[in-house]
């Protein structure tokens, strides 16, 4: 198993469904609704990465996240399918954008982009 997760969903089924799909693979996930919280448990539990619900925040937390922490993968999510939004949220700092009811493309992003930040800072 890998690290920790910190995941920023606002609808609680989504947050229960995505954690217990990321939970099959990391130590931890740490759950928030709140981007306040989001930035004091990635301060205090330093995770791997970070499910980002795009839809119930600003795309300036995930620019603001990314100058804050650049190491840290930031994978979005969103309900809607966007382009404009998905390709916004790229150029804020976020590694991949997936659907949240995508369980397994989340995981996937997220794992991949742990396999990314880990060979570059090698």
């Amino acid at each position: 198993m890998t690290a920790s997760v910190v995941l920023l969903a606002s609808d609680p089924k989504t947050a229960q469904s995505l954690a217990g799909g990321l939970r099959t693979h990391f130590n931890a996930v740490h759950v928030t609704g709140s981007r306040d919280e989001l930035r004091e448990k990635v301060a205090r539990n330093r995770p791997g990465a970070v499910v980002f619900d795009i839809e119930s925040s600003r795309l300036a937390d995930v620019e603001s996240l990314h100058r804050e922490f650049p190491a840290l993968p930031i994978v979005c999510t969103h309900r809607i399918p966007d382009e404009e939004m998905w390709m916004a949220a790229l150029d804020a700092g976020a590694v991949d954008v997936c659907p949240v009811d995508d369980v397994n493309n989340v995981l996937k992003s997220v794992l991949r982009s742990l396999g990314t930040s880990r060979s570059a800072a090698a």
